[in-house]
């Protein structure tokens, strides 16, 4: 048992539920049906909100019956992110309000008897006691040690106060944990990133290929849609994945690849594509750099070549390289969402890139349009101070082409070490559990353990939460305001969150919690506003619009600035990279010292008796967040883990049987896992949802219900060139746990 200052504490009820009231839950299937069977005399009234269960962050109505009482969500027909419908995940949001588990009150940690305990806090006490302890500490080291992890629309606010409190260590573990080395990819190749939602022009596409993204698992919402609508109009999907996907079932081709081998086979279709001929030469002609390097490149990668190592047979490769041009450059490979995985992740979407450059699909309809965000001011405030050091400092010169914060590398740097004049002393932890969001947890722990302060905002007692000083509970995004949405689309356009009702219990928003702790900092002039609806009618009136109105449409759309959507025939294209063109050959990684074409590199195998650990996506689930929605778990309480038939007729294994999974480190899960044995999983892999199998009692819908995978991920290969986590380098295999289906804590 690991022994640390900074002791893990079981949140008490005095800061989070006891069971839940089965009574006091509105059910999914309830929930989708409400109005079914309602009186018509019964009076609803709605309010405009976007979903903050996922990313997508879909814009909505949420329903509140006569007596106040939030009963459903539905999409709003305006937004282009969900076009009036929401997912499942989205109709269950509901859920996170009604659940009776959530963060009450907020809670400091203290000694009683020799023993690391909670006490309750009033906020003004919680908050004096964070300012205070901020100002000390930043009074011997610098305000730039203080750093916020963050997952969600809170860090709009948390990242406003640290700024004028003067630091910018402010990072998001999507970055390297998931989209990173795809947005440094395509920016070192066409000068511009994929963004969120991504700029796919699916609705029109001819040819979609999906190398280990999960759409319709992953529940992308208006990606779904779009993909349901180019299948109806016959365009071709390719899936290639180690499983059989759920997309994998819609698809005219799924390839079975072997895991780690995905850029081999990438090459080869690059190969295929120019010995063959099968480009768009004018577009490649135009608006590419480096051809030549890059087909003296590939020429060894044949489809032969690649089939000893992918187990993907030539002429499949030939014939789906053929799908692709025929398409073009209405084709789309996708560069997918969760992209780390084995360390030389930027170098395999480059290739990626690659392959969509070859095609002309970048600009092109049916491939990726010009996305444009709505330019809306914010609210003038003096500039920040500058930040002695910058956190990219704390990499010291490693992943230098990362484009956002490192958010391991402001981990591995809060552990002190005789060479580093600074290591982070405080960290603020907002909407984003750690615990399973970062690999290497013994990492992880080392570093908490070495801050002097660490304050965490959620709105459930998650993992993470065990280990502050301080718990400040947020309420959730049906109970508050935010700032406005305003991510790049077809059309620019901004959506409005507002409270539908009160926060429950002594929780509070974002944004009172960042002003309130920034009046106690001194901070106030970064804080004018009396409150953040004062800012919102500000902004809002310089675009022509007001909070009045955004009350009553929720969603607003502007014209285009520019009929830019795609290229125009022929039109002349500057690109933002150091040629001014797409670079197949990457100046960029030349510079840094990274290889400028796309190098195939192979991974290591798994141990005898073991397989690979492979994880993804529910549709009903995201991430951790979800785990314990009552809602939602009525859907998936648990996740299974797929098992070949193969596999388990040698380990005697049977469908619905519990075991425990054991790493090549001798890692052993905490829980236990149900065994799904399934022809749609390969030999020598086996598969999990992640999000499953947390350890704090006080979540007692998700407590011990299936394994968390990130506590079997010990091994992680970084990616050099922005840092990105690799984490399919982990191998598991079979512990049958005698003492039942759980384990005790």
């Amino acid at each position: 048992m690991r022994t640390t200052r900074r002791q893990f504490i079981k949140v008490s009820a005095l800061g989070a539920g006891s069971l839940a009231v089965a009574a006091s839950t509105l059910k999914w299937s309830a929930a989708s049906s409400l109005f079914a069977g309602a009186d018509a005399s019964q009076a609803f009234t709605r309010s405009p909100t976007y979903c903050e269960v996922c990313f997508w962050q879909c814009a909505g109505w949420v329903y509140k019956d006569n007596d106040g009482r939030i009963q459903k969500i539905v999409g709003n027909d305006e937004d282009l992110h969900c076009n009036g419908r929401f997912c499942p995940r989205g109709t269950g949001g509901v859920g996170m309000y009604h659940d009776t588990d959530r963060l009450k009150t907020p809670l400091i940690r203290t000694v009683v008897d020799g023993e690391e305990t909670f006490r309750v806090a009033g906020w003004d006490e919680a908050l004096d006691y964070i300012a205070a302890r901020m100002k000390e500490i930043a009074s011997r080291y610098g305000p730039e040690c203080v750093a916020l992890f963050t997952h969600g629309s809170g860090g709009a606010h948390f990242g406003h106060m640290l700024k004028a409190f003067g630091s910018q260590s402010i990072t998001a573990p999507s970055f390297a944990q998931c989209r990173g080395p795809r947005e440094v990819a395509f920016l070192t190749t066409f000068g511009d990133i994929v963004y969120s939602p991504e700029r796919t022009d699916i609705r029109d596409t001819k040819c979609l290929v999906l190398i280990g993204s999960h759409l319709g698992e992953n529940m992308h919402n208006g990606q779904v849609q779009e993909m349901s609508d180019a299948i109806d109009k016959g365009a071709t999907i390719i899936t290639v994945d180690p499983r059989f996907s759920t997309v994998a079932g819609k698809s005219k081709f799924w390839l079975p690849i072997k895991p780690s081998t995905d850029m081999a086979l990438l090459l080869a279709w690059i190969h295929v594509l120019i010995e063959n001929g099968w480009y768009d030469k004018e577009y490649v002609e135009r608006y590419t750099y480096g051809f030549e390097e890059l087909k003296a490149h590939v020429k060894p990668f044949t489809p032969e070549w690649a089939y000893g190592i992918t187990t993907i047979d030539p002429h499949v490769i030939r014939q789906t390289a053929k799908e692709m041009f025929n398409a073009s450059p209405a084709v789309i490979i996708h560069p997918g969402r969760h992209v780390t995985w084995y360390g030389d992740d930027t170098q395999r979407l480059r290739a990626v890139a690659i392959l969509n450059a070859l095609l002309g699909s970048w600009g092109r309809r049916g491939g990726f349009y010009n996305p444009e965000k709505a330019e809306v001011p914010e609210y003038p405030v003096p500039p920040f101070p500058q930040p002695k050091r910058m956190p990219t400092e704390a990499y010291e010169g490693k992943y230098t082409l990362a484009n956002e914060v490192v958010s391991n590398g402001l981990c591995e740097a809060t552990i002190p070490t005789t060479d580093k004049s600074c290591n982070f002393k405080i960290w603020f932890v907002n909407g984003t559990n750690l615990m399973a969001a970062l690999p290497d947890q013994e990492t992880t722990l080392k570093a908490i353990d070495a801050l002097e302060l660490m304050v965490v905002i959620d709105t459930m007692p998650t993992e993470i939460t065990g280990y502050a000083d301080v718990i400040l509970p947020e309420c959730t995004f049906l109970e508050r305001y935010d700032m406005l949405r305003k991510s790049p689309h077809r059309e620019p356009n901004i959506a409005l969150r507002m409270p539908a009702t009160e926060p429950k219990y002594n929780s509070k928003p974002a944004d009172w919690m960042a002003r309130e702790l920034g009046i106690r900092l001194g901070l106030e002039a970064w804080f004018p506003w009396n409150n953040i609806e004062e800012m919102l009618d500000w902004q809002l009136k310089q675009i022509g619009s007001s909070l009045e109105e955004m009350k009553r449409i929720g969603v607003k759309k502007f014209p285009r600035t520019a009929d830019d959507l795609y290229f125009a025939p022929g039109e002349d294209i500057s690109f933002n990279t150091n040629t001014g063109k797409i670079e197949l050959y990457s100046t960029d990684m030349e510079n840094e010292g990274f290889n400028p074409l796309p190098v195939y590199t192979p991974h290591e195998e798994p141990p005898e008796g073991f397989y690979r650990l492979i994880y993804g996506r529910a549709p009903m689930h995201t991430f951790s967040r979800t785990a314990n929605n009552p809602n939602l778990t009525d859907l998936m309480d648990e996740n299974t883990l797929w098992v070949n038939p193969k596999v388990a007729k040698m380990w005697g294994l049977k469908s619905g049987q519990y075991v425990k999974l054991s790493n090549q480190d001798n890692k052993v899960s905490t829980f236990s896992i149900r065994v799904r044995v399934t022809e749609r999983i390969r030999w020598d892999s086996v598969y999990m949802v992640h999000g499953f199998g947390h350890n704090n009692t006080k979540l007692s819908r998700a407590h011990g219900r299936g394994v968390n995978d990130t506590e079997l991920i010990t091994r992680v290969k970084i990616d050099p060139v922005m840092g990105g986590t690799g984490m399919r380098g982990n191998f598991v295999t079979f512990v049958f746990d005698t003492d039942g289906k759980e384990a005790a804590v």
